[in-house]
């Protein structure tokens, strides 16, 4: 099982597909980093995110509290603020990972994310924290008409340097505090994450081909299609918001809230009346979001699907290595 810590809602950027930043949360009423205690053992991921984590002044004690929890800690920022960065890597180094979100290249960046100098502050994180020989750290880019154009070239220089590239699309839900992320060309938005998907096809690692999938899956939602795979958020993965709540995802038009760890365990709202209401409205959900941490949980349960398409794709690029060439939609 896999869990989200949503620290904060402050957010010092004001991106163009997130109104967050408008809906801060009072950070006097964020959870304190002992609840942190109260997340079951054993999950095999926990990503902690904001808003902006590192705008938590204790964001390195709720991280020590998160890491006995968990095979795998990665925080998700603006890498805005490097000197905190560098604190809490050089206080637990490679025990955990980082993704910083760039929205393209330096002007599209500042731009799209309401940040001056934004790009400059998050590669210098990068760069340092490579240099510092942390080993699980990349960036992630949102992908809309407005940045599609810059999708390829922040794929290449995440694999010149080598480094993680994550990807995602714009989504309408209450964590975004937005219903007005469209897009104007569908197509073009998808056809970036197809020509991503074949430079992942293309590379030697087994972890891009699968990645290589779930881009393909980002091209589908662009396109209004219905998600490849089921969502069973709530069953493999759950989030934490700032005031304590356990819901099931951030991708719902109104928070799903299955309980609140100020006043329950952790075990009573997993397996109460209240957790198994939502994960029948999870079931019934009509949205098709496709983001990571609904999509991973359910491409590693269903491992056959998307390794019979990297099969059948990888096989296509070696026999048609001269020439142009489309992979297989998914879900088909």
């Amino acid at each position: 099982m896999e869990a989200c810590l949503i620290v904060t809602y402050r957010c010092n950027a004001k991106c163009y597909m997130c109104n967050t930043w408008q809906h801060p949360s009072n950070w006097h009423e964020e959870f304190s980093p002992e609840l942190v205690d109260k997340l079951p053992e054993g999950l095999s991921f926990i990503n902690i995110t904001g808003g902006e984590p590192f705008l938590r002044a204790d964001i390195g004690e709720i991280v020590a509290r998160a890491l006995p929890k968990t095979k795998r800690l990665v925080i998700s920022s603006n890498g805005y603020f490097t000197d905190r960065t560098i604190r809490i890597f050089e206080r637990f180094g490679n025990k955990i990972g980082i993704r910083v979100s760039i929205e393209g290249l330096p002007a599209a960046n500042d731009e799209l994310r309401g940040i001056k100098d934004g790009f400059d502050h998050g590669l210098r994180t990068l760069t340092t924290l490579h240099g510092m020989g942390i080993a699980d750290i990349g960036f992630g880019m949102t992908v809309s008409n407005r940045n599609a154009g810059d999708l390829i070239e922040l794929y290449r220089l995440a694999n010149a340097m080598g480094l993680e590239f994550a990807t995602a699309t714009t989504h309408n839900s209450f964590y975004f505090h937005t219903t007005a992320n469209r897009y104007d060309d569908s197509e073009a938005v998808a056809r970036a994450f197809e020509r991503v998907a074949v430079e992942l096809l293309k590379t030697g690692r087994p972890k891009n081909w699968f990645r290589a999938y779930f881009n393909m899956g980002l091209a589908r939602k662009a396109r209004g299609q219905k998600r490849a795979l089921p969502c069973e958020v709530g069953t493999d993965m759950f989030f934490v918001d700032p005031a304590g709540n356990v819901l099931p995802c951030n991708g719902s038009d109104e928070p799903m809230i299955m309980g609140n760890l100020h006043e329950q365990e952790f075990a009573d709202i997993w397996q109460g009346p209240g957790a198994e209401a939502i994960r029948r409205r999870v079931a019934g959900c009509p949205k098709q979001c496709w983001m990571i941490g609904s999509a991973a949980p359910a491409m590693r349960k269903r491992i056959a699907v998307p390794a019979r398409w990297v099969l059948k794709n990888k096989l296509r690029l070696l026999l048609n290595k001269k020439k142009p060439h489309c992979l297989d939609p998914i879900g088909e």
